[in-house]
């Protein structure tokens, strides 16, 4: 089995940092959301990738290539993002006739992920949301089998949401109806076609797909969703302090995470708080925020905040939401 993982989106809804970094590789939990989709993946078993690349894709490219060394790994360009669809028809050649699990770039969730590739059925994840409208959407008969996929529907007639996770096993059925849908575009999307509208097509043509529900459901594409996510993470994780670090007269309030090289003096961080490599905090009290490397925060108090990486701060705040290269004083 061959995981592919759709990672060419612009990520517009995490601006300004998705600006200089690709939303997979924003940092979350001391991990970056792309991490924590591969790990899971790896660890189930799973050791041939497919990464759909277009924007900021040299940073995706280079990043798998020095963090997994040891995967076997295929990246494939989406020069024009055309929806999921087309992303995934891109991998055809490549996944010549295998069976797939797609996870889409952005979905993080709790499952059994060796139970779900162990199923000798397609399966599609599925979790009950209040709102399914902006959605795809599963209709779920009794017993788990769908009887109907639709993308975004204006009258939804369930609230299970399709989460992004697609374990496929006839993929050339797959591929056949990508073809087919991207010649019939939606009124309402004429310039992209979805993966949902395919698999609907398999559904017609006399495939089966059984839901299966997630745990949790992870939403990281906005500044509050990620924040919040970052510390329902952290608490799952559990703190994750390196080794290499100086604290002097500072106060660490679990759950945190703090990368390789932090200087902290004077400080009192926590909890919920994820800190990237060699950032320098003094005499700043920072809470339920995310940090990117090698940052300088001097005398700010900082709650529900999301910092980019090379940033300098120094003043006072409560709130800010910072991309990479920023130097700020307040006060």
């Amino acid at each position: 089995m061959k995981a592919i993982i759709p990672v060419a989106g612009a990520g517009t809804r995490l601006r300004p940092h998705t600006y200089t970094q690709p939303k997979a590789l924003i940092p979350l939990a001391g991990k970056t959301i792309l991490s924590i989709i591969v790990d899971q993946l790896q660890d189930a078993g799973i050791t041939e990738f497919i990464f759909i690349i277009g924007y900021l894709g040299s940073k995706i490219r280079d990043y798998v290539k020095e963090k997994y060394p040891h995967l076997q790994v295929h990246f494939v360009e989406q020069n024009e993002r055309q929806g999921t669809g087309h992303a995934i028809s891109l991998t055809k050649d490549i996944v010549n006739g295998d069976e797939v699990f797609i996870v889409l770039g952005d979905t993080i969730c709790e499952y059994d992920v060796r139970e779900v590739l162990s199923s000798p059925h397609s399966l599609l994840g599925v979790k009950r949301v209040d709102d399914p409208r902006d959605f795809g959407v599963a209709e779920v008969e009794e017993g788990g089998l769908i009887s109907q996929v639709v993308e975004k529907p204006q009258i939804p007639k369930s609230n299970m949401a399709l989460v992004g996770l697609y374990k496929i096993r006839e993929t050339n059925v797959m591929f056949d109806c990508l073809s087919t849908v991207s010649h019939q575009p939606h009124p309402s999307r004429p310039y992209d076609f979805n993966l949902t509208d395919a698999l609907e097509c398999m559904i017609r043509g006399g495939c089966t797909f059984h839901a299966f529900k997630v745990q949790n459901w992870f939403d990281c594409g906005r500044k509050e969703t990620l924040l919040q996510s970052n510390a329902i993470l952290l608490k799952k994780f559990g703190s994750n302090i390196a080794s290499n670090h100086k604290f002097d007269n500072s106060i660490l309030i679990p759950p945190v995470s703090i990368a390789e090289g932090c200087d902290i003096r004077n400080s009192i961080v926590g909890p919920n708080v994820a800190i990237g490599d060699g950032t320098v905090i003094t005499s700043s009290i920072i809470r339920d925020s995310i940090i990117g490397a090698y940052s300088n925060l001097t005398e700010i108090v900082l709650t529900e905040s999301l910092i980019g990486s090379d940033a300098s701060i120094k003043g006072e705040s409560r709130s800010l939401n910072i991309g990479d290269n920023t130097e700020i004083a307040l006060g």
